[in-house]
């Protein structure tokens, strides 16, 4: 059965979609921590992260690091802050955050409310930064 990921990244699920290329795919998280916070998934279903080939393992960070110098670019910050916990949905993906500072990467902290209207602009200002 398809994840939640997979369903996204085949169209059967909108999203706010940032990048792709033929093996990832990037997309705003719905329920972002700031405004830019952007998922970064392989197209091939793997739940765990480190059962990525090297290769795409590589492929992955490589695709995640042009995102990110678009999030910076389009959501100036510090820094963009990467983490990966893998608990939520069964399908390997990277958190990339905008960060002013350390307590911007609390999952715990309560999530942004955006409107339709905030997301398509969050994701055209990166994709433009792209």
């Amino acid at each position: 059965m398809a994840t939640l990921f997979s369903k996204i990244i085949a169209g059967d699920i909108p999203c706010y979609k940032v990048a792709e290329n033929d093996r990832f795919f990037a997309f705003l998280d719905i329920n972002p921590l700031v405004k830019g916070h952007t998922l970064v998934v392989p197209k091939r279903e793997v739940d765990y992260i480190f059962d990525l080939t090297d290769e795409e393992t590589a492929g992955m960070h490589l695709f995640a690091k042009q995102v990110a110098a678009a999030i910076k670019r389009a959501f100036p910050c510090k820094k963009v802050g990467m983490a990966v916990l893998g608990l939520e949905v069964p399908h390997a993906h990277i958190h990339l955050i905008p960060m002013q500072s350390e307590r911007d990467m609390l999952f715990s902290n309560p999530k942004l409310r955006l409107t339709q209207e905030e997301f398509q602009a969050v994701a055209a200002a990166i994709r433009e930064a792209m």
